[in-house]
C-alpha cells in the first residue's frame, strides 16, 4: 500500500502580529504575578478559542464590553491584536486602567493612514465590516469612512464618495478580492490612492494555500471559527479542491474522510497554535 503523503504548508501558523500579541500578554501575565494586578483583554487577544481559554485558565479575563470596565477592579487592560478606536483607548484611560497595546503593527499603520486624511477626500476601507480590525479602524478615520468587501457591494455605495479617494485594506482581505475593488474604483475614474495593506504573510498564506490546493486529494484548514484569514483560506482553498475541510482541532476532523486520499495538504491561520497544527499533521499521516 503506498504510504500517503501529507504536505504541511510553511506558511501555517501564528503570524508576527499574533505571535507578538500573544508574547505581550504571557509578559503581562507574569507582572500582574507579581504586582497582583488584574490582565483583561478587550475582546479574545486572538481569534481562536484553544488560545482564549488557556490564557483564561492563566487568570487573564476576557470582556469587550466597555461599560463593564466602570465596575471592574482596577488593573492592566491588553489591546489585542486587531486593534481599537481612539475613543475606546481614552474611555479605558478615565476610567483609569493601564493600557498595554498589543495591536498588530502592520493595524497601526492603517490607523495612522486614515487619521491623517484630508477634508474632501473619502476614506474607502475594503473589509468585513463586522470585524474587530475594521472596527478598529473606523475609529480612527478622520472622515466617514465607506466599508466594502465586494464589487457589488462597492456600486452601491458610489453617490456616497468625493472624487478622491483613499483606498486601504482589511489586513487579512483575499488579495484577489482588493485587486478587483482596486481596478473597480480606477475604472469609475475616481482619483484612487490604493494603500494594500494586506500584510504580506497573509498574501504569502493565500499564495501557498491556492497552490497546495491545487495538487493535493484533501485540503485541510486548521483555524478558529471567528478568524477572518482562517475563513479566506478555507474560500481560496476550496475554489481549488473540493474536498477541502475547515477544522478548529483534530477533534473536528472525520479522519475516514482522508482514508482514500494519496496527498493531503494542510495550512493553518495566522492565529492558530503549532500543538494544533502538529496534532492534526500526525493524525494524517497514520
Amino acid at each position: 500500500m503506498t504510504k500517503r503523503e501529507v504536505i504541511l504548508a510553511e506558511t501555517a501558523g501564528f503570524c508576527f502580529g499574533v505571535n507578538r500579541a500573544v508574547k505581550i500578554l504571557n509578559e503581562q501575565i507574569e507582572v500582574s504575578c507579581e504586582k497582583g494586578d488584574r490582565v483583561y483583554t478587550l475582546g479574545p487577544i486572538i481569534h481562536n478559542e484553544e488560545v482564549v481559554k488557556a490564557m483564561e485558565e492563566k487568570g487573564v479575563i476576557t470582556c469587550d464590553d466597555l461599560n463593564s470596565y466602570k465596575n471592574m477592579q482596577k488593573g492592566r487592560v491588553i489591546i489585542r491584536s486587531h486593534g481599537i478606536g481612539e475613543a475606546v483607548y481614552k474611555e479605558l484611560e478615565e476610567m483609569n486602567f493601564s493600557i498595554v497595546d498589543a495591536t498588530c503593527p502592520f493595524v497601526k499603520k492603517i490607523h495612522n493612514i486614515v487619521s491623517s486624511v484630508d477634508d474632501g477626500t473619502s476614506i474607502v476601507i475594503v473589509g468585513n465590516e463586522n470585524h474587530p480590525e475594521v472596527k478598529g479602524i473606523i475609529g480612527w478615520c478622520s472622515n466617514r469612512p465607506v466599508i466594502v468587501d465586494s464589487v457589488e457591494n462597492a456600486e452601491k455605495k458610489l453617490e456616497s464618495l468625493e472624487k478622491n479617494i483613499v483606498l486601504v485594506s482589511q489586513t487579512t482581505f483575499n488579495s484577489n478580492k482588493f485587486k478587483e475593488l482596486v481596478e473597480f474604483f480606477r475604472k469609475k475614474e475616481y482619483n484612487v490612492i490604493v494603500y494594500n495593506t494586506i500584510c504580506n504573510a497573509t498574501r504569502e498564506r493565500q499564495l501557498e494555500a491556492k497552490q497546495l490546493a491545487a495538487s493535493v486529494d484533501v485540503m485541510i484548514v486548521i483555524g478558529g471559527k471567528h478568524s477572518s484569514n482562517t475563513q479566506k483560506l478555507y474560500e481560496i482553498c476550496k475554489k481549488e479542491c473540493q474536498n477541502t475541510y475547515y477544522i478548529q482541532t483534530l477533534v473536528d476532523l472525520d479522519l475516514t474522510a482522508i482514508e482514500s486520499a494519496k496527498r493531503v495538504g494542510i495550512t493553518a491561520g495566522a492565529s492558530t497554535p503549532n500543538n494544533i497544527i502538529k496534532e492534526v499533521h500526525d493524525a494524517c499521516q497514520n
